[in-house]
């Protein structure tokens, strides 16, 4: 099954789209689809962007193909292709061309404002501003032209998010940090008198809260993506185009770098820092600062119940072990 393509497509307007090269004579070949490999039908354009993927080009049925450079010898002959650096990032100009294709007869030359969306007066909102169905805006918020906020977003007092953002629905923004003092009367609040400030060219997807500060704001940096059922918590700071997979949990106070990558189920304790060009793995548990680039893992891999039980026995010996080592270096030490 393939997405449809503007109606009249041709081979020569997709490379033009993703500043490709394609043979002078192929250029006016219609394209009415685009799909993965192994779903192109006649008329589709498929995709390949790894070697990975190229496995499934000798059953390719498609009429052309979206193709990386470096891939090009893999290619069956005779078939029609653009080639790229990277098909994988054509891919992705490709599918903004036809998402603005499919709104390109519904231009917006003011906010675009859903009768129930409930806006406080004070609230400032830019021009091309979409706001779905059930969206709440609170006292004092700044949305910047071109942001669109999906069903049942809130966005709570005195918060700020830049322009061109996507927020997917019911994601809550502002909500308070969590922060309570011990008393022997109970937990007493702390008012959360920060704000949360969204940088442009922001995607945030379904179900995430991102709290406000305590006293200083909690801060999303330019161009970041987090995906759905993430935890931002109060005075966090994330850097710029970051991408943050689904379910992450990040601590209070925690400073994360730009261009830093988070893998899915990850957990950031607080008040620690992750400096820039960081790659965490999925459900890793980050308890101490990271201050090199580099590919982070501390996760064990999945092994069959009583063999995992016996490796954590194991673990638990493990600083009695170390000492046992230590101090047969230093007879050897002093024995030699």
């Amino acid at each position: 099954m393939s997405v449809a393509l503007p109606l009249g497509t041709t081979l020569g307007q997709i490379s033009d789209v993703v500043m490709g090269t394609v043979s002078p004579q192929e250029r006016s070949l219609p394209v009415a689809g685009l799909a993965p490999l192994n779903r192109a039908q006649s008329g589709d354009i498929g995709f390949c962007a790894s070697a990975k993927a190229a496995r499934d080009l000798s059953s390719f049925r498609g009429s052309a193909l979206l193709l990386s450079e470096s891939l090009e010898s893999l290619a069956p002959d005779g078939v029609p292709r653009v080639l790229v650096v990277d098909a994988y990032l054509g891919y992705a100009k490709i599918s903004q061309w036809i998402a603005q294709a499919r709104t390109a007869s519904r231009p917006l030359e003011a906010a675009a404002i859903h009768p129930s969306a409930l806006i406080d007066p004070s609230a400032s909102i830019g021009i091309g501003v979409v706001l779905g169905p059930g969206v709440v805006i609170g006292a004092r918020t700044r949305i910047g032209a071109g942001t669109a906020l999906r069903a049942n977003v809130v966005v709570q007092d005195d918060c700020e998010i830049g322009e061109r953002c996507l927020v997917h629905p019911g994601t809550v923004i502002g909500a308070d940090g969590f922060g309570f003092a011990p008393s022997p009367q109970g937990w007493v609040k702390i008012e959360q008198l920060g704000r949360v400030r969204i940088g442009d060219d922001v995607e945030i997807g379904a179900n995430c809260a991102i709290d406000r500060g305590a006293l200083e704001d909690t801060v999303i940096g330019r161009g970041t993506k987090l995906d759905n059922l993430i935890q931002v918590a109060h005075n966090v700071v994330i850097g710029e185009d970051c991408a943050i997979a689904g379910c992450v949990g990040i601590a209070g106070s925690a400073v994360i770098g730009n261009r830093v990558q988070v893998g899915g189920g990850a957990g950031i304790l607080g008040h620690l820092s992750i400096c820039d060009d960081v790659i965490i793995s999925s459900m890793t548990l980050v308890a101490s600062s990271i201050h090199e680039p580099g590919f982070y893992t501390g996760v064990y891999p999945l092994a069959p119940h009583t063999q995992w039980e016996k490796s954590a026995a194991a673990l638990r010996h493990l600083p009695d072990l170390r000492r046992r080592l230590r101090a047969l270096e230093q007879n050897q030490s002093k024995d030699s």
